[in-house]
């Protein structure tokens, strides 16, 4: 199926390596101009010397920081047509044993940098009539024994991409979120988890994902390339899951 995105200026936060960077290399090869962005200058640099990309390294976490971005972009290609916010991290204290500089911390790390963009980016997409995809989880849906500051910054970003749905809605843009389950990738929490507790994971993806394996990063790159694209053009203010059938009710 071609997703009519050849020539569309994308930009993707969080992009230097997992989803983001599957999503980026996916965008690419349908032909879009790809913006890579991280915090990390090498692993982003070798990132976007790989795909013949232009890129940026700034922290999302601190003012400033995207508005610098969407102005990076637009002097080099004058218009952004498509918007991917995938700075992230899950990396946090057990449930019950946060306190508040580490609720803090998640929201500054799981919502703050999306909602950043977006309000930067609004009018340069709202010119475009252009697209933004906030990548989510499954924890911000349900209780799933993740970290507890990390789910409900999820819940939150999610509560914005309906909320902000219906202001952009009527400029033209559409915002939707993309909520991954358990996905296997080199490096990542997962990956570290199975080499260490082969059983255990495997025992878990049996009783709990109607698949019974892991997602890839293809799975959620394709999900994410069509939402970004004219064959969504119905969808707004959607979570759309993508978790091998994990969420129940």
């Amino acid at each position: 199926m071609d997703l009519e995105l050849r020539g569309k200026i994308a930009l993707l936060t969080g992009s230097s390596r997992g989803i983001g960077l599957a999503i980026a290399q996916t965008l690419h090869d349908e032909g879009c101009t790809v913006i890579l962005n991280g915090r990390n200058t090498s692993q982003l640099a070798s990132a976007a010397m790989s795909m013949g990309v232009e890129s940026m390294p700034c922290d999302l976490s601190l003012d400033g920081s995207a508005q610098a971005l969407i102005d990076f972009v637009i002097s080099r290609y004058g218009a952004l047509d498509i918007l991917v916010c995938n700075v992230g991290t899950g990396a946090s204290l057990p449930p019950g044993l946060e306190d508040w500089s580490e609720w803090e911390r998640m929201i500054n790390s799981n919502l703050r940098p999306a909602v950043s963009m977006v309000h930067a980016a609004r009018k340069h997409l709202t010119l475009s009539h252009g697209v933004a995809l906030c990548i989510s989880s499954i924890c911000g849906t349900a209780a799933l024994g993740a970290p507890l500051a990390y789910s409900a910054a999820k819940a939150a970003l999610d509560s914005y991409v309906r909320g902000m749905a219906r202001v952009l809605g009527p400029l033209g843009v559409r915002i939707n979120a993309l909520a991954p389950g358990n996905i296997l990738f080199d490096g990542n929490r997962w990956a570290d988890r199975q080499s260490k507790q082969p059983d255990e994971v495997q025992e878990m993806l049996r009783k709990e994902v109607a698949l019974q394996r892991f997602g890839h990063l293809h799975e959620v790159a394709n999900v994410a390339a069509f939402l970004c694209s004219s064959k969504s053009s119905f969808i707004a203010g959607e979570v759309l899951v993508a978790d091998g059938g994990q969420l129940r009710g």
